[in-house]
């Protein structure tokens, strides 16, 4: 982003910040537009990348002109016309990995983006698609709708974005035939209450790949899409986990087609990642938590049950105990009897 106010005739001091995205702090530019002094200082260890800056903007380069080292800063031979404020702002670094070689699991996917070397964005998921195609029937006329089966290959290429309040990851495969990309937002509830979500799913296709549409019939590109998404709901600074199936229907292009993309196996965090490569706390969805419960109920129960039994019998011991103390006693000599 390059702004540039103009300061008509008068010439004033204007400062040109520099943001160096990989080295992750400030380079300062001043340049005094007057006949007397043009200047401009940046430091020396960071002017290297500062020139790289410069030089991919040519009315900033016109305005500073040749430049010469000289001790710790530089100096300006000539600047000349009007006083230029600009603001270069290099888009941070953003680089995704695809280390899905690293999960035992071979079709579950692990990807990463990193923001400057720093983890910023992690998804461990295997993904499955159903996709319908038409084909032409036997008579010619009629059309007849197939499924295509796909699954998310290991190869795949991964790009993705970070931001305080919006993520997102794009994977590709097939030379982009195929594209998932999956849209992250943060959002503020009711009491204060903050949480990520999924707020958009895009599948785009390619009918005309033939490793999994077989004789489509009007084949193509084509993009399925989500509508009033709001789906992995999760407190904010957690992860989402859930080994249960999710599915969603995107509506497709190709004559509003459903299809289907089910998700397993997940483990996703878009933001506020606070360790390289580490998860946050897992925040479980609705799915496992149920199917914990009905593992753990029977367990529970049991425990209950076995617990009544051991109370029931030490209170009917004690009660035994209590009523032999309390019956009368048998003499033990038989000649006692006679006085009964």
């Amino acid at each position: 982003m390059i702004d540039r106010p103009h300061s008509g005739g008068r010439a004033e001091p204007t400062h040109l910040l520099c943001s160096a995205a990989r080295l992750g702090d400030q380079i300062d530019i001043y340049t005094d537009a007057s006949p007397q002094r043009n200047q401009c200082q940046l430091s020396r260890r960071k002017r290297s990348r500062c020139t790289q800056l410069r030089g991919a903007d040519p009315e900033v380069g016109d305005a500073c002109g040749q430049s010469d080292e000289r001790g710790g800063g530089w100096s300006l031979s000539s600047c000349g016309g009007p006083a230029i404020l600009a603001r270069l702002t290099v888009t941070a670094e953003q680089e995704g990995e695809n280390l899905s070689g690293l999960s035992n699991n071979p079709d579950k996917e692990i990807f990463v983006v990193r923001d400057n070397g720093t983890t910023c964005l992690m998804v461990e998921f295997a993904v499955r698609f159903i996709v319908p195609f038409d084909v032409l029937a036997l008579n010619g006329i009629d059309l007849i709708t197939e499924n295509a089966y796909l699954a998310l290959p290991r190869g795949a290429d991964i790009e993705g974005k970070c931001g305080e309040q919006e993520a997102q990851i794009s994977i590709s495969w097939r030379d982009n035939a195929y594209t998932l990309r999956i849209y992250f937002v943060k959002e503020t509830r009711n009491k204060g209450e903050k949480i990520w979500k999924v707020n958009k799913v895009l599948f785009v296709y390619d009918s005309s790949e033939q490793t999994h549409f077989l004789n489509p019939y009007n084949p193509g590109k084509h993009t399925a899409s989500s509508h009033s998404l709001s789906a992995l709901v999760t407190p904010a600074g957690r992860s989402y986990v859930c080994s249960a199936k999710q599915t969603l229907t995107l509506i497709s292009s190709d004559h509003q087609k459903g299809v289907t993309v089910a998700m397993s196996d997940i483990q996703i965090q878009p933001f506020d990642i606070s360790s390289d490569f580490v998860f946050s706390e897992a925040y479980k969805c609705i799915t496992d938590q149920r199917e914990q419960l009905e593992e753990t109920l029977p367990l529970i129960l049991g425990f209950i049950l076995g617990l009544i039994i051991v109370i029931t019998l030490a209170v009917y011991h004690f009660h035994l105990k209590l009523t032999v103390v309390n019956q009368p006693q048998l003499p033990r000599d038989r000649s006692m009897y006679k006085n009964m």
